[in-house]
């Protein structure tokens, strides 16, 4: 197990190299004057200009600049906005409770419908069940989130009026912030107003977010427990006369969850990639919105800062993905 845990983290080095590289050659790549996004300011003389140029660093080769920025980095050290003049860390980690809770509740959505529509969908298979499951996974998967999102918009919040547009809570509630998580919060202040404004603030931004990964997985846990429930094992525990349950739930579904975990894992990228566009949707104020702002306004340092801490967030999620393999299935430690 040690020797399998080492080979898993050896891959994360260079991938780590890898999206630094990646992330530095491509904000430099965006058209315009990085200096006039930055400074706000056009039509500067040349010794403002030449002063700027110098102060974010943008007049020594790309090589130093690219050498500076990963040992920074691995020190902890990732900048200063250019707009705000903040630790871009302590931009990162001030909107990321705010995107954490958005995702887990996207993905316990997704989890809890998901898991037992493919598995309904497996077992009835090339029933009415199967079919309408895997239909409605289909849609699910092909909606854009920004069309989805709108759509639930003027659906629930404009038609109906049963949730808010936009926001984590409604501007009459002053909460502490105490964890980040408005929910949690809330629930510690115990103010029964506040928990339900989080609550209905939450619902339309975490149903448009997970729709997709819900999509893929319960379509991975259909196809997966098809394969299992064909294997000589689970025929010859129904021969010994196991219940339906039984065989579905202690034999079949323990071993068809090694691709539907490794697709979880893969939807934690999905959910970090939506939550940029779900979060300018709903103006949900995490880092999804922060760095599309950020962006906007050519800010470096916010801009590698926010994509490294989001990669890194994945790889390790991946990388305990991987770990977990050899937890469900002892023999692929000795792959």
């Amino acid at each position: 197990m040690f020797t399998f845990v080492l080979k898993r983290l050896a891959l994360v080095v260079p991938t780590f190299l890898g999206i630094t590289l990646l992330v530095f050659a491509l904000i430099r790549l965006v058209p315009g004057d990085p200096v006039e996004a930055l400074s706000g300011e056009r039509g500067m003389t040349e010794e403002r200009y030449q002063r700027l140029i110098h102060e974010f660093g943008l007049d020594r080769p790309l090589p130093a600049q690219y050498a500076e920025y990963v040992w920074k980095a691995l020190h902890g050290d990732l900048g200063l906005s250019a707009i705000t003049h903040e630790p871009v860390f302590a931009e990162f980690m001030a909107r990321f409770p705010a995107t954490v809770e958005l995702s887990l509740v996207a993905m316990l959505l997704a989890l809890a419908l998901g898991l037992p529509a493919g598995i309904v969908a497996a077992v009835k298979r090339n029933t009415v069940w199967d079919y309408s499951v895997m239909g409605a996974s289909l849609t699910g998967y092909s909606m854009p989130i920004f069309w989805w999102g709108l759509l639930l918009i003027l659906t629930f919040s404009v038609g109906l009026g049963w949730t808010p547009v936009s926001g984590r809570l409604a501007i009459q509630y002053d909460i502490p912030a105490v964890t980040g998580f408005m929910l949690i919060d809330s629930l510690l202040s115990a103010d029964k107003g506040a928990f339900r404004s989080a609550l209905s603030h939450l619902i339309l931004p975490a149903v448009a977010l997970g729709t997709i990964p819900l999509a893929v997985i319960a379509r991975m846990t259909r196809s997966s427990m098809l394969e299992v429930l064909r294997e000589d094992y689970v025929r010859t525990a129904r021969a010994k006369g196991a219940g339906r349950f039984r065989v579905v739930a202690i034999h079949a579904l323990r071993n068809a969850l090694i691709p539907v975990v490794t697709t979880i894992g893969l939807q934690v990228g999905t959910l970090l990639a939506g939550a940029i566009l779900t979060e300018t949707i709903f103006s949900w104020p995490g880092i999804g919105k922060w760095l599309v702002e950020a962006i906007h306004r050519r800010d470096y340092a916010a801009v590698q800062g926010g994509i490294l801490l989001t990669a890194t967030i994945i790889i390790g999620v991946n990388l305990i993905v991987d770990l977990l393999y050899g937890v469900i299935n002892p023999r692929i430690r000795h792959a």
